[in-house]
């Protein structure tokens, strides 16, 4: 009786083609955790291009991609093994302690990018080299249906020629008929490779314990047209040395958030008797990156744009830079950073895929309801224990995902209020910055001088350095710098302004709030409140190279802003009772009484 399989070879292979790598980059990362588990110092990927002729025009084109390394090397029956789909030597301990992960990364990787693989291993000497390789027509014609037995074989001199890694001992893996790269060229695979092998192995990079060359070799002229090592890309911004542009290519461009000894946050995770434990890292743009009003323009602030998300390390490389968590799209969310590292033995829970591209069940709860799962006050713990006893292994991330989330939150305010005072900065040095403060000091005199007294009033007999120090000690508590407090408080006694504005994110319901101090009015904007981004801030922003379409809803945002504040203000006198309701009536006669004074330019 003929054999039956249960999966056709050729069809296998097929599906394995489709195995979900997001590009070239990704699949490319997976030869080098092979070199790296390898014990690799040195790796190397050289990209050969050549030049094709199309309707009498020249273009280059990807001829072959190769990666190198001077790893330990495999003898006759790994090499063959290491081609098979789902083996592997350290299937057993992977889950434990290796970058390596279901033993698919060589053959899977290969043949989503290319037709043929072929590998040279060697562990004494480049004479002692062994070649096997896949071949996807020779598997689809059913001539090859198994991995052909190692042999000895020189490897071809022009890689000899062209690498400066080889050693005694290592592996060279070449893909030719490339046929799925999206890159079409060597310099487009190479460029776009660069940032994320830089920041996948950032860790082994900064610690010098692995080299990474980048080559790209014309076949014609034997030349390259690129030639250099991989730097560090660190979405932490607190390497130095890395491939952000300058000043921040020698020099940290964030700093540890909240603070040097404490930004680094170890979370257990009990799995049966073992404890394993999750280190959370965070960080925030220094004052000095963000100076200027144009730092997203800026090199580094490009650079920057590239690296929202947070990152997910496993076994000290970046499975990926997790967007799930940030919006990419809003420019404040570049200015923090968040990594999550966790160890192998932790891949079930974090739902680690096959192909080390991401961390399925950690990028899922990025997205969890908390609202609708936390219901009749039931807490985040007790929500664990319900999971846990449910087998869902989502349980063991709650914690660590709604410490992430807060911390992100907070990094976002205070991002958010650093753009607010360096937006105040810039106004304060318009000649217009004080005109309505102005005109209402000027209504305020007017009602002082008939016999109307208010709180405030009383400091504006203290010393004048009295009066700027109490001012610009309310604004720090508000959290302003030092150096924006003291600057808001010299305006404002020296030009004998009554009414101070800052801004500060609030935990209260309202909108504002109103503190007198130094003989002045400090009223601090709450930039948490939705009337601030209804009202304020889609005024306040940006407005050059703005179109006249997008100025005008702006407008109209603001203006319905307005509207749902005071229809806000008429159904709170709706839902009071009439002894309340008459109060509120009473208080919105008196304030547009004074508001009528204030706004009236007649005078």
């Amino acid at each position: 009786m003929s054999k039956v399989e249960i999966v056709p070879a050729r069809l296998a292979v097929k599906a394995m083609r489709d195995n979900g790598y997001k590009n070239a980059a990704y699949a490319i990362a997976e030869l080098m955790d092979n070199s790296i588990q390898a014990g690799a110092n040195r790796v190397e990927l050289l990209c050969i291009q050549k030049t094709d002729f199309v309707e009498q025009r020249s273009r280059q084109r990807i001829d072959r991609i190769a990666v190198l390394d001077n790893g330990r090397g495999m003898n006759k029956e790994v090499l063959r093994m290491a081609l098979q789909f789902g083996n592997g030597t350290n299937l057993e301990i992977a889950s434990q302690t290796h970058m390596g992960k279901f033993g698919m990364g060589l053959p899977a990787s290969s043949v989503s990018q290319a037709r043929r693989v072929d590998v040279w291993s060697w562990q004494k000497g480049l004479a002692s080299a062994m070649h096997t390789y896949l071949d996807i027509q020779e598997i689809e014609r059913g001539t090859l249906d198994e991995i052909p037995e190692p042999v000895p074989t020189e490897i071809p001199k022009e890689w000899l020629g062209w690498s400066k890694e080889f050693g005694d001992s290592g592996t060279l893996v070449v893909w030719s008929q490339i046929d799925r790269c999206i890159w079409r060229t060597g310099r487009a695979i190479i460029e776009n490779s660069e940032q994320l092998i830089g920041r996948m192995y950032r860790k082994f990079l900064e610690d010098d314990n692995v080299k990474i060359r980048l080559a790209c070799i014309e076949s014609e002229s034997l030349t390259y047209s690129i030639d250099e090592y991989a730097r560090p890309n660190d979405p932490l911004y607190l390497m130095v040395g890395t491939s952000t542009p300058a000043p921040y290519d020698e020099q940290a461009m964030f700093e540890p958030y909240p603070d040097a000894s404490s930004y680094e946050t170890k979370l257990p995770i009990k799995l049966g008797d073992q404890t394993h434990y999750v280190y959370v890292r965070c960080s925030m743009a220094k004052k000095s990156a963000r100076e200027g009003g144009t730092a997203g323009n800026r090199d580094y602030g490009r650079h920057a744009a590239k690296n929202v998300g947070v990152s997910v390390v496993r076994a000290g490389r970046e499975l990926e830079l997790d967007p799930s968590w940030a919006s990419t799209t809003d420019a404040r969310n570049r200015w923090w950073g968040v990594e999550v590292e966790f160890p192998p033995a932790l891949d079930e829970v974090f739902g680690v895929t096959n192909n080390k591209q991401s961390a399925r069940n950690f990028a899922e709860v990025a997205n969890l309801s908390y609202d609708d799962l936390l219901t009749e006050g039931k807490t985040i713990s007790a929500l664990k224990d319900e999971m846990i006893k449910d087998g869902d292994p989502h349980a063991y991330l709650l914690e660590i995902a709604d410490f992430v989330r807060k911390q992100i939150k907070r990094m976002f305010d205070l991002v958010d209020q650093q753009l607010k005072n360096q937006r105040s900065r810039e106004a304060r040095h318009d000649t217009t910055a004080h005109d309505a403060e102005k005109e209402a000091t000027e209504k305020t005199r007017e009602r002082q001088a008939a016999g109307k007294r208010g709180e405030s009033d009383e400091g504006e007999s203290k010393p004048i350095e009295e009066r700027k120090s109490d001012i610009a000690s309310s604004l720090t508590e508000q959290g302003l710098s030092e150096d924006d407090a003291k600057e808001i408080a010299e305006s404002a006694v020296n030009d004998s302004l009554k009414y101070v504005f800052a801004e500060a994110s609030i935990d209260s319901p309202a909108f504002f709030s109103v503190q007198p101090r130094g003989g002045a009015l400090i009223i601090t904007l709450n930039t948490r409140h939705p009337a601030y981004s209804r009202l304020v801030d889609v005024l306040e922003r940006d407005k050059k190279d703005q179109s006249t379409q997008s100025l005008e809803e702006r407008l109209n945002n603001a203006l319905n802003g307005l509207k749902l504040l005071l229809m806000a203000w008429a159904r709170y006198e709706d839902e009071q009772d009439s002894v309340r309701r008459e109060d509120a009536q009473d208080a919105r006669v008196d304030w547009g009484r004074i508001a009528r004074r204030f706004l009236d330019r007649s005078e």
